[in-house]
């Protein structure tokens, strides 16, 4: 099972940052939330984290100070700011700092995963450890080559977008993958006739998939879909 990512959460307001860890926590991520910038600074000086959210107004040390100070010791650690003010200046100046994303409040928990989660394969990928070949079944899907292969048959070329949400349900297989995740990693926007685009390539690759019965793309109501494959290769 994959490690979970460890995320440093930095905000004032007490029933916001409650609310964000929670629901990261229910995303799947480990959150440690502090109140103040002196916390989150002692408490990154002790911990490794994969990822930083820093509200900018924040008592003791704001938010820009903390990013500089923890840059010092970490000058990769993805940071994203959260922040009311919206003055192009302030935008500017957090990505000065090294702000990896900015996002204005209010703003949507849902939205913040989707930054957070592009920020991580992006920083994933430079790490070069994504998976290039996946194993489904009686299938060989090589993502680089976007080819599918079924038990040494001929290849078959697979187009971009095909390739591209198979990759991602392989990255959750036998988990679900959200549809608006799906959406917005590949369409970048959720739109209504994206959505059916989706649907057609979801279709196409299930016929693509039939040879192998243990293999299958469900439908799960509301959420979104879900790769079944065998329990030894997931």
């Amino acid at each position: 099972m994959e490690e979970r990512m460890h995320i440093l959460l930095c905000e004032d307001d007490e029933n916001l940052g409650m609310l964000l860890r929670e629901y990261l926590q229910a995303k799947g991520f480990n959150a440690d939330l502090y109140p103040d910038g002196d916390a989150g600074y002692k408490a990154f000086q002790k911990v490794k984290y994969d990822l930083c959210v820093f509200d900018v107004m924040m008592p003791k040390k704001d938010g820009f100070t903390l990013a500089q100070e923890i840059r010092t010791i970490n000058s990769e650690v993805p940071i994203i700011f959260l922040t009311a003010k919206s003055l192009k200046d302030d935008i500017l100046e957090g990505f000065k700092i090294g702000a990896d994303d900015y996002i204005t409040k209010p703003f949507s928990m849902e939205e913040l995963v989707f930054r957070i989660e592009a920020i991580l394969r992006r920083v994933k990928g430079k790490k070069g450890k994504e998976v290039t070949v996946y194993k489904i079944g009686g299938y060989t899907f090589d993502t680089q080559k976007q080819t599918l292969v079924f038990k040494g048959s001929t290849p078959e070329k697979l187009t971009t977008k095909e390739s591209e949400l198979l990759n991602l349900l392989c990255a959750h297989a036998n988990e679900i993958l959200e549809r608006n995740y799906a959406l917005k990693t590949i369409w970048i926007d959720d739109n209504y006739f994206n959505a059916r685009s989706m649907d057609v390539y979801i279709t196409k690759l299930r016929k693509k998939l039939v040879n192998d019965p243990r293999v299958e793309i469900i439908n799960i109501h509301g959420k979104g879909y879900k790769l079944i494959i065998p329990d030894e290769e997931a």
